[in-house]
Formats: structure tokens, sequence, C-alpha cells
């Protein structure tokens, strides 16, 4: 199996003002498309070669399972977004959000704060259980909850190439502004499977 940079649902300005084009193509067509590049180089001609991205997650270390998280996690994350957003959380994932977290404002609250307290790089999840339980988790690097059995519904990346050219050091207001273009539908979609 060889893996594709994914397509991106919308286009490369879509996003604007709170990722910018100029972001989203660095991103996207430079830091995705090497991660894409080397897990190729990488399982080519080993057991990995035919193996889901998912099971590769599970069962590589080094630098394996290190492009291989990115690429899940930047499909993720970059598939979650739409122009279109700015909106909340509805049905089954709106209700489990509500009884986890008291309200989606502190879901967001503490969302952010866990973003914002991961030291170095890496991203922040809201993740689910075989239960449909909700758990936000911080990971360093190329992490994934996968690892713990975990599902990812939403994902922010907190890497400074994601957010500095834009932000500079405020990873804070990087997180804040993510809110506005998250694609809720989808999202609860990622729940409900």
């Amino acid at each position: 199996m060889s893996f594709e940079l994914i397509r991106l649902p919308y286009a490369s300005n879509a996003l604007e003002p709170f990722i910018s084009q100029k972001t989203l193509e660095f991103h996207y067509e430079k830091h995705l498309q090497s991660y894409v590049t080397n897990l190729n180089a990488l399982v080519s001609g080993t057991r990995f070669e035919r193996m889901e991205l998912e099971n590769i997650i599970k069962e590589s270390d080094g630098p394996t399972f290190n492009n291989a998280g990115q690429v899940l996690n930047h499909n993720l994350y970059f598939s979650q977004f739409s122009p279109n957003g700015n909106s909340t959380p509805t049905g089954s994932l709106a209700n489990t959000i509500d009884r986890t977290f008291g309200s989606f404002e502190n879901f967001k609250k503490e969302f952010v704060a866990a973003g914002s307290s991961l030291f170095g790089s890496g991203w922040v999840f809201l993740s689910k259980n075989e239960r449909d339980q909700l758990f936000i988790t911080k990971e360093s690097n190329a992490g994934t909850p996968i690892t713990k059995g975990l599902k990812p519904i939403l994902i922010f990346d907190v890497w400074e190439h994601a957010y500095y050219l834009d932000y500079q050091n405020r990873r804070v207001d990087h997180l804040n502004n993510l809110w506005n273009i998250v694609d809720w539908e989808l999202v609860g979609q990622r729940f409900d499977l």
C-alpha cells in the first residue's frame, strides 16, 4: 500500500483569517507531504508495506511510528475544518460533552488548557473509548491516543509550524481561533462511528 497526501476539502485560503493560506500551504504541502514521503520509503519492503495506517502505528516504533503517527494526526486535523465552521456539536456528541465536561464552554476551556500546557511540540485530542466516554488527552511529537485504545475524534495541532507564521508564540490564540472553523458535523460523525 502506498500512502498519498489527502485532498483538502476546501481551498488553501478558505480558512482565513484563522489559518492563513501561507501557513496552510506550508503545513500541508511541505510538512505533511514530507511525512507521507518518508512513511512510504520506510515501509517499502517491510512487513508494514501492506498494513493500514492505524495498524502501523500500533505495531511500529522509531521513525516508522513517528511518520505514521504524523500522517494520521495531520489527516484528522486537516479534514476536520470547514470555512463554514463556528457552530457547536449536536446530537449524541453534544449530550456526551455536556455530561462529561458540564457544558460545551467548559469543554473548550479544558481543551485549550490541555493544548497550551503541553511542553514542546505535539497534539491535543478529544477521544472516545469503546463505551463512548470522552477524554481530553495530549500527546508529544507523533503520539496518538490510538496507542492507548482510544479513538480520536477532534485534534488540534500544537507544533509551532501549525501556527507560528500567524500567531508567533501565542499558542492559546491559535487554539481559541480554531473553534471558528471546526466542522462539528464531521466530528459528530467520528463520534457516532
